[in-house]
């Protein structure tokens, strides 16, 4: 039997079970004869699946707006013999090429306008896209400065299968607002190992192999320039004749080794899965800040909602990707000559819904005085939060008894958007026996009240509290508001501040006014024993 061979067992089949057809697939013939290619045998079963996404125009797209005219090229800023790396359409039909210095290309076009290229922008974009990404796998990582591997094979079970998975990162990606805008369209490609998913990536090739016997064969017409070797070592190839892929997997490999260093070999090895190729995963941001250039100043208020549509849509799909919502955003508007302006919202409950944070931006902005037009809109999002993700209720508000929970929140939102923030405050309680001590100013808490704990006593408060205690008249020996004054309860006894020079002795009663208010008065210990209003019950 051939090494390469194998015996299979199989069970014997029960009684009365139908016949089973078998197919054997053939085992694969040996090697032919040495080289990079031939030192072991390839796994039936990848264990692997790696999608790759190559955006040819990268540093086109993030040089993109709707308002240029004349033909672009882009050079980098680095390079000083300022040669083309890239030209858009326009450019091309005009006689320019990649590689051609800038002087070169204006003698060939002398109407195109030369960019340099903005690297910041290009890792925005790409991270932009792992993004997207990142909703199908953890398993991200960018490959700068043009590619992206996703490596897809746990989550073939959640999304329906691979074919369905693809379709829908496809379509993701293509759907993704910011990435849209400015015409960023990558090309996808599917290989049992990491490398050779990128490298027919970049070939442009439509590849998608999922039986790693016959990604040799797939691979072999790809251009040796794929694998963006040194330029030095791509010459040295092709003085050699070697031009492809295939051509370099039949060159001995002692000899390969050798001549060019044992990093191609391993290369190759990792390009064909003989070697392990392990990929560092992208890091989440804990934080969302997305920037968007506008192509002409904005001023008004409505247009500049519309401008920033799209960094909305792209914060809730950070957040929705990450289940967690926000309770604090802030947009910022450069201008030409003034500072940027800054507004905040303050949300009472985690919020990751682009249309509810419009909604309030609006509002916001209806308090907003813009020293001048704005060139840049700026989102800097809180610290993510945990968001209580739930269904919709059957029945609408109102409708057979049921009645929504959400309604609170929303108010105290819309009266900070049109009010401040510092217009809606909640009121927490303070360990202290004073009642002017007993509370301070929180943010609003929209949780459901926790019930006492068994046994505990259960003091009785007003919920409105005097600022300053007002002292009652005195008639017949009996307090006086609007009427005699009738106790109800008490007295309860509060001695207490003797360490900080405010110290108190009252006696504290529920009392009721002759219309029927009940009133929380107190008994002044001290002094000539006076009779004060500290507050009324609801």
């Amino acid at each position: 039997m051939h090494p390469r061979a194998y015996r299979l067992k199989f069970p014997e089949p029960r009684e009365g079970a139908p016949p089973s057809v078998l197919r054997v697939r053939p085992a694969a013939p040996p090697p032919t004869g040495p080289g990079p290619g031939d030192q072991a045998a390839l796994a039936f079963e990848s264990r692997e699946l790696w999608v790759a996404a190559y955006v040819p125009d990268l540093a086109l797209c993030a040089l993109h707006s709707s308002t240029r005219t004349a033909p672009l090229v882009v050079v980098d800023p680095e390079d000083h013999n300022q040669r083309i790396l890239v030209a858009d359409a326009r450019a091309l039909e005009a006689g320019v090429r990649a590689g051609m210095t800038l002087g070169a290309a204006l003698a060939v076009a002398p109407g195109i306008e030369p960019a340099a290229r903005d690297v910041a922008r290009e890792l925005a974009l790409m991270q932009q896209l792992a993004a997207v990404a990142a909703e199908f796998t953890p398993s991200v990582s960018i490959e700068p400065p043009d590619g992206l591997l996703v490596e897809i094979k746990p989550s073939l079970a959640l999304f329906g299968g691979l074919r369905e998975l693809c379709r829908r990162l496809r379509a993701a990606a293509h759907a993704a607002p910011v990435l849209a805008r400015c015409g960023l369209v990558p090309h996808f490609t599917l290989a049992p190992t990491a490398l050779s998913a990128l490298v027919a990536a970049r070939a442009g090739a439509r590849c998608f192999i999922t039986d790693p016997n016959v990604l040799p064969a797939r691979l072999k017409p790809l251009p040796l320039r794929a694998l963006r070797w040194p330029e030095e070592e791509n010459r040295r190839l092709e003085a050699m004749g070697v031009r492809t892929l295939g051509e370099v997997l039949r060159l001995p490999r002692a000899g390969f080794a050798q001549r060019f260093g044992k990093t191609a070999l391993s290369d190759l090895d990792r390009l064909l899965g003989r070697r392990a190729d392990p990929r560092g995963r992208l890091a989440r941001r804990e934080r969302y800040i997305g920037r968007l250039d506008l192509d002409h100043e904005v001023e008004e208020h409505e247009r500049i909602l519309q401008a920033l549509d799209p960094l909305l849509a792209e914060l809730e799909q950070f957040l929705r990707v990450r289940q967690r919502g926000i309770t604090a955003l802030q947009c910022r508007f450069h201008h030409y000559r003034a500072a940027p302006t800054s507004c905040v919202l303050q949300l009472a409950a985690p919020e990751a819904d682009a249309a509810r944070l419009r909604s309030l931006l609006r509002e916001r902005l209806a308090t907003l005085a813009l020293p001048e037009p704005v060139r840049r809109c700026e989102l800097r999002s809180g610290a993510l939060t945990s968001r209580e993700c739930v269904s919709r209720a059957l029945w609408s508000p109102g409708e057979r008894g049921f009645a929504s929970t959400g309604e609170m929140p929303a108010l105290v939102e819309h009266l900070r958007a049109r009010l401040g923030a510092r217009a809606v405050y909640g009121v927490e309680s303070v360990a202290a026996h004073r009642p002017e001590h007993a509370w301070r100013v929180a943010e609003p808490v929209m949780a459901a009240t926790v019930p006492d704990a068994p046994g505990a006593k259960r003091v009785h408060r007003p919920i409105w509290l005097l600022r300053d205690p007002e002292e009652l008249a005195l008639r017949q020996g009996r307090p006086w508001l609007r009427g005699a004054l009738v106790l109800l309860a008490g007295p309860e006894r509060i001695e207490s501040g003797w360490w900080d020079g405010g110290d108190v002795e009252r006696d504290y009663y529920v009392a009721a006014d002759p219309h029927g208010a009940r009133l929380w008065i107190y008994h002044d210990r001290t002094g000539p024993r006076r009779w004060f209003l500290h507050g009324i019950f609801g």
